[in-house]
């Protein structure tokens, strides 16, 4: 087996914010369904900056959603979310959907209004 054998044959990573209660809430629903185990988990919380591998700081993962793809390419933000709703059957149309080019400038939108709310979810929880 070559090196990019061995890249092509990994799972793709999702770094999520476990100290995030709504993320966690939505991570561990997305862990409870069938296909799930095609992605691996990482909460950032958690993590090494080794473990994050090239490219991505721990900053940059904990500022928005990233999934690092089988090939080792990075996606961010809602295109991050169409690899991991890909992965699991009951929400690949949505995948497909939000992974179009014409509507996935408009989930970005949709997501960044979310990471304006997101740290209030994250105070609440350290209150």
């Amino acid at each position: 087996m070559t090196n990019s054998d061995s890249i092509s044959c990994a799972k793709p990573t999702v770094y999520f914010d476990g100290g995030c209660p709504l993320c966690r809430a939505e991570i561990q629903a997305y862990q409870r369904m069938d296909g799930a185990e095609n992605l691996r988990w990482l909460d950032l919380t958690r993590a090494t900056e080794a473990e994050l591998g090239p490219g991505l700081r721990l900053d940059q993962a904990m500022a928005r959603m990233h999934v690092r793809r089988a090939d080792g390419s990075l996606a961010q933000g809602a295109a991050a979310f169409a690899e991991i709703w890909l992965a699991l059957p009951r929400w690949r149309w949505l995948g497909r959907l939000v992974g179009q080019r014409w509507m996935l400038p408009l989930a970005d939108v949709a997501y960044g209004v979310f990471l304006k709310l997101r740290p209030l979810w994250r105070r609440s929880r350290s209150i």
